[in-house]
């Protein structure tokens, strides 16, 4: 059985997350580093007189597994990455203590 490229599963749920909103002064960005296998999603801008700036997701990849070290989403990224086929096994809820994480069906690490 093939491998799953994690870094295009990746990259395709964040640029879900990355969709503007219509008739807002917030921009979403996303921030992709191929290279070191490191993706953001962050929110920048104005909300009337407050400035905006804050990561919303961040994901790197380390020894194959994905390490989730940020998600302010509703839905949850690692429940987006086990629907697009990745094992629970090689997702990492890096944003949980290293003591908790064994309590989870995700990796420990």
């Amino acid at each position: 059985m093939d491998r799953l490229n994690y870094k295009e599963i990746v990259q395709k749920i964040l640029e879900g997350h990355g969709k503007n909103r219509s008739n807002s002064q917030i921009e979403v960005k996303l921030i992709f580093d191929t290279e070191r296998d490191r993706f953001s999603v962050l929110n920048i801008g104005w909300q009337e007189l407050t400035r905006i700036f804050g990561c919303i997701i961040y994901v790197e990849i380390k020894d194959g597994k994905i390490w989730i070290e940020r998600d302010g989403t509703e839905i949850g990224v690692a429940n987006e990455l086990v629907e697009a086929g990745v094992p629970k096994q090689d997702i990492v809820l890096a944003f949980k203590a290293p003591y908790k994480r064994k309590f989870t069906d995700f990796a420990a690490s």
